[in-house]
């Protein structure tokens, strides 16, 4: 008789639990052992869509699925095929954990807690006897002809096969440079962008559903259209983590100064805004600005609006000059902001860079150079806009990663 496959998995967050679950899942004799540095496993989940754990996003297709990566989005391509939203949302319904889509197709559990996720997965790893060690870190690692060999705090261990499924602690990066993997440099995303105008800032709490905000950085220009909220320290919301993420490099080498562009109206021309703002001043030349609400702008934004177009609320519509009209008209369509840097997005952070996909088979998550080792979560080069797809790249690199550590044919 053969004996059993001694696998290790460092990190006890999604992409780790699921790589174990479907490892054990697929070889039952394996003897699968999950080390986690720090005191509770899947803390990442519990925090997740505040609270409620955004499990994953309702885009079945994976072509369009992989838009949503700024990094790793081609090289997914294939593994979305074997692994995507629909096999997640079956996976854990199978399992009792019903999900729910939301209008913006984010998906959660319909208890909206995040416990009802890792539950599951918890409940998973002790039906098949999978081992969890906590505030067990991996301080080192050496190849092995047949292995590796695990230096804990304490003691050292040996196993078969390694994965490494540590998000973006810096202890994983230097595990996977001591295995011989080149990383790309590790830099924020999803982020929060700080403006010092006051005016700005006093408007904290205003949201609008729909924006079109471009940031241009030098030579670069990005646009995305979206939610915005106004914060005490800036800007923030869905489309403003959208450019974040797909400027992460481009802001983290300027050192995130740059200028953002706003058009608060972005469903109509800049002509058609125009011809509105004329039509307005004519129809209701005796009404005052400051009681006045454009095109349905939240009161306070409009009132901020004017100041920038330096329009005194007071005014009446008939002594807005030609000059002032354009200023107002330029502060709706085209206002610019200076970023002077970024924020955060709660506690949920995301970081663009790692272990680049290039140097794995994709097929397998394995590593190229260093047979027996294996990659999932965001250790990799792979980063989704918000909505649930930083969540799949888990659930998917784990599963595929698992299902490689099971194999005994190689």
């Amino acid at each position: 008789m053969e004996d059993s496959l001694q696998i290790a998995i460092v990190g006890g967050g999604a992409a780790g639990f699921f790589a174990a679950i479907a490892c054990a899942e697929a070889n039952p004799q394996a003897r699968i052992t999950i080390y986690e540095a720090g005191p509770e496993p899947l803390s990442k989940v519990r925090i997740s869509g505040g609270g409620r754990c955004n499990v994953t996003h309702h885009c079945t297709d994976p072509r369009r699925l992989i838009q949503a990566y700024p990094r790793g989005g081609r090289a997914l391509l294939g593994p979305f095929s074997r692994f995507q939203p629909q096999d997640t949302i079956a996976w854990f319904e199978s399992r009792g954990v019903r999900l729910k889509t939301e209008a913006d197709g984010r998906m959660f559990p319909v208890s909206d807690r995040s416990s009802s996720i890792i539950n599951c997965l918890l409940d998973e790893a002790e039906r098949l006897g999978i081992q969890l060690r906590l505030r067990e870190p991996i301080v080192g690692v050496e190849r092995q002809a047949t292995g590796f060999r695990l230096q804990l705090r304490q003691d050292s261990v040996e196993v078969d096969r390694l994965l490494l499924a540590t998000g973006s602690s810096p202890s994983g990066y230097r595990l996977a440079t001591a295995l011989g993997h080149e990383l790309i440099p590790p830099v924020p995303s999803l982020f929060t962008f700080t403006v010092l105008d006051p005016a700005l800032r006093n408007l904290a709490g205003v949201s609008c559903d729909r924006v079109q905000a471009s940031l241009q950085v030098e030579g670069d220009r990005l646009s995305e259209t979206g939610p915005l909220l106004v914060t005490h320290w800036g800007l923030s919301g869905p489309v403003i983590l959208k450019l974040s993420a797909f400027g992460a490099r481009l802001l983290h080498q300027r050192r995130y100064q740059a200028e953002l562009r706003i058009n608060w109206l972005p469903d109509r021309s800049p002509e058609q805004v125009r011809l509105d703002l004329q039509a307005t001043r004519a129809t209701t030349s005796k009404r005052q600005l400051g009681n006045w609400r454009f095109n349905d702008l939240p009161q306070r934004l409009w009132l901020y609006l004017l100041q920038r177009a330096a329009i005194p609320s007071d005014r009446r519509w008939s002594e807005v000059s030609k000059k002032q009209l354009t200023a107002l008209w330029q502060a709706f369509t085209a206002g610019t902001y200076a970023i002077a840097g970024k924020g955060v997005f709660k506690e949920e952070f995301v970081t663009a860079g790692g272990v680049p996909l290039g140097s794995l088979n994709s097929k397998r998550m394995e590593s190229k150079h260093c047979p027996g080792l294996f990659f999932a979560g965001e250790l990799l080069d792979v980063d989704g806009i918000t909505g649930g797809f930083n969540f799949q790249n888990a659930w998917t690199s784990g599963w595929i990663a698992g299902q490689a550590l099971a194999d005994r044919g190689h």
